[in-house]
């Protein structure tokens, strides 16, 4: 089974988003985390807009990209254009894909649905390319 990281600047938005349609539509397919540069916390309308299409993130925690080994994952996905920021050995792994998604912070719900659906989509895809 491929295991996968989905990295970005605060693992608090698009990357928890990641994590929870991987989990929910890669189970028994794929491995799933997530990790940020730093580690924040899981935004609350990231855990509203998810669960309004059924997926529960609100058990996810918010987790640094250094307490993981980039030798341990087959996939290393950005979702935020912060791959030019990522240690090398990161970049180098079997599948490295820089999905540059906007950044909902600040932004209205409907902003985050936005995201949210670009995030399932890409999802989808990925987990049809590893399996």
């Amino acid at each position: 089974m491929k295991k996968v990281m989905f990295v970005c600047k605060k693992n608090s938005r698009r990357s928890q988003m990641a994590e929870g349609f991987a989990k929910v539509l890669g189970a028994g397919k794929i491995s799933v985390f997530s990790s940020g540069l730093a580690s924040s916390e899981v935004d609350p309308i990231s855990v509203q807009v998810m669960s309004e299409i059924g997926i529960d993130i609100s058990n996810q925690s918010s987790k640094a990209l250094s307490d993981f080994n980039p030798e341990d994952f087959d996939a290393v996905i950005s979702l935020c254009g912060c791959g030019v920021n990522l240690p090398q050995e990161w970049v180098l792994r079997d599948v490295f894909a820089d999905w540059q998604l906007d950044d909902p912070e600040g932004h209205n719900i409907d902003t985050f649905r936005r995201v949210r659906d670009e995030v399932k989509e890409r999802v989808i895809q990925l987990i049809a390319s590893l399996v």
